[in-house]
């Protein structure tokens, strides 16, 4: 049987709340776990622990020298988001691992960026039953005319958290 997953528990606690305050939660759990966001200010707009939504607002700690929203912000906002994703659907025994990311930046982006990922009910279960595994969790990254300006594909791994 599968073990507890306090990150899952967490955020489906947090979805009783107002949706205001879900995020706010949300956010600051993730920032705390996650230092980088914290310091990139990235935020968790919301999730239906199937799917998931970031934010990366375009302050200017995080722009490029043309006023976008940096190549490795992009990243970091999609990285992020497809890694919560998948810890909340891991057992709490397993431990998840970026294996691979690929970004192809196809056009500019101007203004806030955000980055929905998602996982299928196969891959969840994929996750549920295999000790170790991986799976290509898709994402979409726009900015704030809706442009997809980056295309990614990222690959995650999960293996138990004891070595055995």
């Amino acid at each position: 049987m599968a073990s507890a997953n306090p990150l899952r528990q967490y955020a489906k606690k947090v979805n009783q709340y107002p949706d205001w305050l879900a995020k706010r939660l949300l956010t600051a759990m993730f920032r705390f776990k996650v230092k980088l966001t914290r310091t990139v200010s990235l935020e968790i707009l919301e999730t239906d622990l199937k799917s998931v939504t970031f934010r990366q607002k375009n302050y200017k700690k995080v722009q490029n020298h043309i006023g976008s929203v940096h190549a490795a912000g992009m990243a970091l906002l999609a990285e992020s988001a497809t890694g919560f994703i998948v810890g909340t659907n891991l057992p709490g025994d397993k431990l998840p691992l970026i294996k691979s990311m690929k970004l192809n930046y196809v056009k500019r982006a101007s203004g806030d960026m955000t980055a929905v990922a998602w996982l299928t009910d196969e891959q969840i279960q994929l996750m549920q039953d295999q000790d170790k595994g991986e799976v290509t969790v898709p994402v979409k990254v726009t900015d704030a005319q809706n442009i997809e300006p980056v295309l990614c594909e990222m690959i995650w791994a999960w293996v138990p958290k004891k070595r055995s």
